[in-house]
């Protein structure tokens, strides 16, 4: 087991959902792919990785609807979100390593998602990280802009009494990057994900990442030296 994480300069851990705490975003793009195809409009979920990963279903239904020039059905949602929670309820696992880093970190910790909150009751509930998390859980839902925007990371600083500076913020995303980036915080990069590709960690740090990684198990060494800045983060790809 890591070291566990002592008192700190650091006041909060900000982790998306997606991706990061759960290993959902290759179900997640196949079953938006499956669904808007059906609603007419062919997509691949290689198409919806590259274009919607890390955004709120709201900003991606805004973007399609106008270029459809036509809303989706009224049941696009209801289809949507079937699919996606029986999924998630069958196949979907835990980033590898999470469940034993929330129990070694000696910090604060709260999930700042796109997603829905009834979609993370079914992610994390699916794979018994809802209780270790709540009440400490927010929405883009809660805030008027979803990332990019820095809405949600600066509202999840609030409610948990953070100061931004003193955040840091685990991502798998470029709109979350960004966010983060956005909201004054340091950003973790993280891509050990299922969804991973070649070239991902670039991105990531072209996005503003702080230093990538890619096991969750590192997370905890990672924190410790970012709190005491005199230690060097040898051995981990940063900017």
């Amino acid at each position: 087991m890591a070291d566990a994480t002592p008192a700190s300069k650091l006041d909060l851990v900000i982790f998306d959902c997606d991706g990061v705490l759960v290993d959902s975003e290759v179900i997640s793009c196949q079953a938006h792919a499956d669904v808007l195809s059906l609603c007419g409009y062919p997509i691949t979920a290689d198409q919806v990785f590259d274009r919607f990963l890390g955004r709120s279903s709201k900003q991606a239904t805004q973007e399609i609807e106008a270029e459809l020039g036509r809303s989706l059905p009224e049941d696009f949602n209801a289809r949507l979100q079937e699919r996606l929670f029986r999924t998630f309820e069958q196949e979907l696992q835990p980033i590898a390593g999470i469940a034993e880093v929330l129990d070694t970190l000696d910090l604060p910790v709260c999930v700042a998602s796109s997603g829905s909150h009834q979609r993370m009751r079914v992610s994390l509930g699916a794979t018994r990280l809802y209780d270790r998390l709540a009440p400490h859980i927010f929405s883009s839902s809660q805030v008027e802009n979803g990332k990019p925007a820095p809405d949600l990371f600066l509202f999840a600083a609030a409610q948990m009494n953070a100061r931004p500076a003193a955040c840091v913020v685990v991502e798998d995303s470029l709109a979350g990057i960004q966010g983060g980036v956005a909201a004054g915080m340091t950003v973790l990069g993280f891509h050990g994900g299922s969804h991973g590709r070649p070239g991902h960690a670039d991105r990531l740090k072209a996005a503003g990442a702080t230093l990538v990684f890619d096991d969750m198990r590192q997370l905890p060494l990672i924190l410790s030296r970012l709190g005491d800045k005199a230690a060097p983060l040898a051995g981990f790809s940063a900017v």
